[in-house]
């Protein structure tokens, strides 16, 4: 086995203090901590509530279109809506324009529970805008969607 030494402790202070990935991925976790909290009363996750609010459209969207807005893999996509649908708050039906593509609909349970889901949200969201102090949350969110990059869509169908 070769002679491996370690990086200095310098430099493993400059990734703790600089790195946009681990800032970001903290940042990330500490916010769904608390959107999870905030939608645990409606028995959601922050991950559930995107989900549901990614199929509220006037038409049914693509499995692909909604992996794309989620910036989620087409398997985990799919693992992710089958507690949905067993719960009875997403159905899944074969594109009629295209029987190898599947579309997503929320059900009427599913329209409920989103609604339901919104003040929630509004209220979390208006607490987590107000921990930025001083800062500006529309230049975050643009920020946010550059480092997205060609992955980011608009919500259309």
């Amino acid at each position: 086995m070769p002679n491996c030494k370690s990086p200095p402790f310098e430099i493993t202070l400059k990734v703790r203090d600089s790195c946009l990935c681990l800032h970001l991925q903290r940042a990330a976790r500490a916010v769904a901590r608390q959107f999870d909290e905030a939608l645990r009363p409606l028995d959601l996750t922050n991950g559930q509530f995107s989900l549901l609010m990614s199929l509220n459209r006037s038409e049914p969207p693509s499995i692909g279109s909604v992996s794309a807005l989620l910036a989620m893999d087409r398997t985990t996509l799919t693992a992710n809506l089958k507690p949905l649908e067993r719960r009875g708050l997403v159905q899944t039906a074969i594109d009629p324009a295209d029987r190898r593509s599947r579309r997503l609909t929320l059900t009427a349970a599913g329209s409920a529970l989103l609604a339901a889901a919104v003040p929630v949200w509004e209220e979390t969201h208006a607490a987590t805008e107000h921990l930025l102090s001083g800062a500006d949350p529309e230049r975050l969110r643009t920020d946010l969607r550059a480092l997205s990059g060609p992955r980011a869509v608009a919500l259309c169908p």
